[in-house]
């Protein structure tokens, strides 16, 4: 890849120097712009004439010419860049048929989209997509997106106060949720007041007396560790302490995704954003290796034997990993919603299939990994 990112750095660096063009570049376009509505003006009050349209013609050619060669050498980037592409991947890409064919698959993959935008603060290219899709996005989701992000904005500039006040209106779904939103907000708060200038540890301890004495409960260990973070001050001896993690930017920026997680979840959405695991997941050799298996099996001239599942493993990131998987200590193999996993009276888990193995006439089975006997009927399916 040193080809490719050589000439794209070579171009993004090209487009710094050029800057200073785009306002005559505007200018030549705000000027063509001009002359055609000037030419409908005539249209519309019938006073055309043919010496009007080649004046027209003649404008068109050299405002082209002008951006053209303003934009020259950008041209000539984008170019070498393509080659550097062209050498570099010499495969052709792989071809589908239409995967979005239907009117309500295209209305869903439309409204995915959308709400991509909303949930990552692009609202005007949000309005924008709407708008030209002619769809209906209700107004109290549009306004739940916009103040998720007026909270995440005042995270960035240090400011809980709206996070917090979001916690206390959504307290009771928090509490169920066991959430430590709450807890590490006043966390965020207590360190940067002990790790102001000039070091004086007298706001932080009220302020930690104030509100973060009711978590004890539930977060002792983390409680006791500000408190005794309160002993290595100033800053530099404090990040050569125990607890040089307190002093770290992330006790502050881990709070933003925290808070987009539990707005979301609140909101019934996945936590994470959906569009943005398809480019991860894909975009990070899934679909490559997926491709592979593909080729490998059309020339070998054979199919998958399971239609939910993948012939080859795929190595996911662990939050991209939704589903705990189970393999049998018997068989060895994995458990499906056909074969699912079963645990004895003794608490040992195996699959159904191994069960039914190891179960004797009168349906007793003995546990393959201890002295216990059991039934098979008294054998419960685990969930994972």
């Amino acid at each position: 890849m040193d080809g490719p990112l050589k000439e794209l750095s070579k171009l993004e660096r090209l487009t710094e120097r050029t800057k200073g063009k785009t306002s005559s570049i505007e200018n030549s376009l705000d000027y063509l712009l001009h002359t055609l509505r000037q030419v409908k003006g005539c249209i519309d009050a019938e006073s055309v004439s043919a010496d009007t349209y080649a004046l027209l013609a003649q404008t068109v050619e050299e405002k082209k010419k002008e951006i053209d060669e303003k934009q020259k050498e950008i041209y000539n980037g984008i170019a070498r860049l393509g080659k550097a592409l062209d050498k570099k991947f010499i495969q052709p890409l792989p071809t589908y048929e239409p995967l979005f064919a239907s009117k309500d698959a295209q209305a869903a993959l439309e409204r995915t989209i959308a709400l991509h935008f909303l949930r990552t603060g692009q609202f005007s290219t949000a309005e924008t997509f709407i708008q030209e899709c002619k769809m209906v996005i209700e107004p109290e989701q549009r306004t739940k997106f916009q103040d998720l992000h007026r909270i995440v904005l005042a995270l960035k500039r240090q400011d809980i106060g709206p996070a917090l006040e979001w916690s206390l209106k959504n307290r009771e779904f928090l509490r169920k949720r066991s959430s430590p939103l709450v807890f590490y907000l006043h966390r965020s708060q207590f360190v940067r007041l002990l790790l102001a200038e000039p070091p004086d540890a007298g706001p932080a301890i009220s302020y930690a007396n104030a509100t973060l004495r009711s978590f004890y409960p539930e977060h002792a260990t983390e409680f006791q560790r500000l408190m005794t973070s309160v002993l290595y001050l100033p800053k530099e001896r404090l990040q050569r302490s125990p607890y040089a993690d307190l002093a770290s930017d992330s006790v502050h920026t881990d709070l933003e995704p925290l808070f987009a997680k539990e707005y979301c979840t609140n909101l019934g959405m996945s936590r994470q954003v959906p569009l943005r695991v398809i480019g991860d997941i894909g975009g990070g050799g899934a679909l490559a290796r997926i491709e592979k298996a593909r080729t490998v099996m059309k020339e070998r001239k054979s199919e998958w034997s399971q239609t939910d599942e993948l012939p080859i493993e795929i190595q996911l990131a662990p939050e991209n990993r939704y589903h705990s998987i189970f393999a049998c200590p018997v068989s060895k193999e994995q458990s499906t919603e056909q074969n699912p996993p079963m645990m004895m009276t003794c608490g040992h888990v195996i699959t159904k299939e191994s069960l039914q193995k190891l179960s004797k006439s009168n349906g007793r089975v003995k546990c393959p990994y201890c002295p216990t006997e059991s039934t098979q009927a008294n054998a419960l399916r685990v969930f994972f």
